[in-house]
């Protein structure tokens, strides 16, 4: 057998975060969904389970949580520092995905929610 992509991912993270342009957001705060795929390089935690020879989504968990308490203007920046962390701290990971989603922005229009979504590699 051989592995062709290998992807850990976290989906419908649902945090509370002060993010925005209008002040206002910066104190009051909105919920926000995070979802994340990570292709991983490492593939001997499917023949051996254990979780040394893979990465601990645990791990990338804490890092967005962490990364969401710090206050940003942009969905943008917030993605951006979350992306910066994970790759510097996890060398197996070569592929990320992240999508963040406002799920009750100030816009005044009829929606669902609004998002960014952003594709980086090593």
């Amino acid at each position: 057998m051989k592995i062709t992509e290998y992807n850990i991912e976290l989906r419908n993270i649902h945090l509370y975060a002060y993010h925005g342009v209008i002040p206002q957001e910066n104190v009051v705060g909105a919920w926000y969904t995070i979802d994340l795929s990570a292709t991983v390089s490492k593939h001997e935690s499917i023949k051996n389970d254990e979780l040394d020879s893979t990465v601990n989504y645990a791990s990338i968990y804490d890092i967005v949580c962490e990364e969401m308490k710090t206050p940003s203007k942009l969905l943008e920046h917030v993605c951006g520092r979350i992306l910066t962390r994970i790759f510097n701290e996890t060398t197996e990971i070569t592929h990320i995905e992240i999508s963040l989603t406002k799920d009750t922005p100030p816009i005044g229009a009829d929606r669902a929610s609004c998002a960014v979504r952003i594709t980086a590699e090593r």
